[in-house]
């Protein structure tokens, strides 16, 4: 029996890449496959790198040979256009015709969105940054695979500027919240299923932290911040709580609750992912 192969889409131009690795972050893809592979152990994981206009993409064919695609986040924007954004609607519009299982993480679920015909905007609430609050799943999310063993309300690692506008046609609203009516969909495209969420399940505190220095001097700007001091006190806290997650004192100052810092609880939408849409598909394809 061969092993299983995932397919990781890394969202992020090479420039994003390095700013976020200067921050103290992980690369998404790395992060993105480190977890896939912790949770199907054995499994080989490439990945893709659309967002580099000199990088070789896999084609339709070889997209079809895996048994799964997953998409991270990304600092790019739907709406900007330009080749790098272009290339990832096209290496997803793709994956999208394979009938190979896919799972989006924030801009994973903007550029499904996109390939499958629907429409992404900038938020008019604003960003959502650090952790998206009362995330509450819909009637039909509360029913669905991708949320067993989830609570009806959580929150989740966060951090996007735009949102979903528009589904495409045939996609359901699994989850919303106060900031974005869309926080998960499943959309059906061209014979595919998409699970994807618009928070990221996949990353650690630290990764967070990574983050808000990076774009700090933008949430400054934007009021979530006073200053740098500010901002480094906060990344400070989150790195001290991704190495100890019982520090009653930072979860409780920072309202970050159970869900998250529970690793099975925060990344079980991938993990349902693996165990109710990559292993059954793989079975159908005579592959496990």
């Amino acid at each position: 029996m061969s092993s299983p192969r995932l397919l990781v889409i890394e969202g992020n131009s090479p420039q994003s890449l390095a700013e976020h690795i200067a921050a103290g972050g992980t690369p998404a893809h790395q992060g993105y496959s480190n977890l896939l592979r912790e949770l199907l152990p054995g499994a080989i994981v490439d990945t893709a790198h659309p967002g580099d206009p000199g990088a070789t993409l896999p084609n339709g064919e070889s997209l079809e040979g895996y048994d799964g695609i997953a998409i991270t986040g990304s600092s790019l924007h739907i709406y900007d256009g330009g080749t790098s954004v272009n290339r990832q609607i096209d290496l997803v519009r793709s994956a999208l015709a394979t009938g190979t299982p896919i799972f989006g993480s924030c801009w994973g679920l903007q550029v499904l969105t996109a390939a499958a015909g629907g429409v992404v905007r900038k938020n008019p609430k604003g960003r959502e940054i650090g952790f998206g609050r009362g995330i509450r799943l819909t009637e039909a999310g509360r029913k669905h695979p991708m949320y067993v063993g989830k609570l009806d309300v959580f929150n989740a690692p966060t951090v996007h500027l735009d949102e979903v506008e528009t589904l495409p046609p045939g996609a359901t609203v699994l989850a919303t919240n106060a900031m974005s009516e869309v926080q998960s969909a499943e959309i059906r495209c061209n014979g595919s299923l998409a699970w994807a969420v618009q928070y990221h399940p996949e990353y650690p505190l630290r990764e967070v932290a990574a983050i808000v220095r990076r774009i700090g001097d933008r949430l400054i700007e934007e009021g979530f911040f006073q200053d740098t001091a500010d901002i480094n006190i906060f990344s400070e806290d989150l790195d001290t709580l991704d190495r100890d997650p019982e520090c009653k004192r930072l979860s409780w100052r920072h309202g970050i609750s159970k869900n998250i810092l529970d690793k099975k609880l925060r990344t079980g939408e991938v993990a349902n992912w693996i165990e109710f849409q990559v292993l059954p598909t793989r079975v159908k394809r005579g592959r496990g």
